[in-house]
């Protein structure tokens, strides 16, 4: 674990907001100047406290209007099955995100879809296909609030 201070905090909380803010930016709101404020990112960016900077679509906007949360309780359990299972499930471009969980499913997926009949398609030719697949229980996203995480 890193230490860091309320700064390397309050950096990570604004970049975590929007991470194409500047470092020239940053230090204004912050107080530090820009060659500091660049230094304490690429600090953090080197612990791998940093691991990347994302952007964020708009998917509705894209055509993209229901996201709906797959669990997915494999029938068969075994080394094999679960790697064939995450082979097979991150080539499905529907699939946004793939997790491992424990609980009672085995994974959880995040499925993007033009439509719920798009998303019935998706769900029938390409998820229920996939090796191993046993009980799926779909959960449609209503609405979705963006947190910063831990530090906010």
């Amino acid at each position: 674990m890193m230490d860091t201070d309320d700064i390397d905090h309050q950096l990570l909380r604004a970049l975590a907001l929007d991470a194409s803010q500047s470092a020239g930016a940053l230090g204004r709101k912050f107080g530090l100047s820009q060659p500091a404020t660049w230094r304490r990112i690429k600090r953090l960016t080197e612990a791998g406290v940093i691991v990347g900077r994302r952007l964020d679509l708009d998917r509705e906007k894209l055509g993209f209007g229901v996201t709906v949360f797959l669990g997915i309780k494999l029938a068969t359990k075994g080394r094999v099955s679960l790697d064939d299972f995450e082979r097979a499930v991150s080539a499905i471009p529907e699939v946004q995100t793939v997790e491992h969980v424990l609980g009672m499913y085995d994974y959880r997926l995040r499925v993007t879809a033009r439509d719920i009949a798009d998303f019935e398609r998706v769900l029938r030719r390409r998820v229920m296909t996939l090796p191993g697949v046993g009980d799926v229980e779909a959960n449609v996203l209503l609405s979705e609030e963006r947190r910063p995480g831990p530090l906010g």
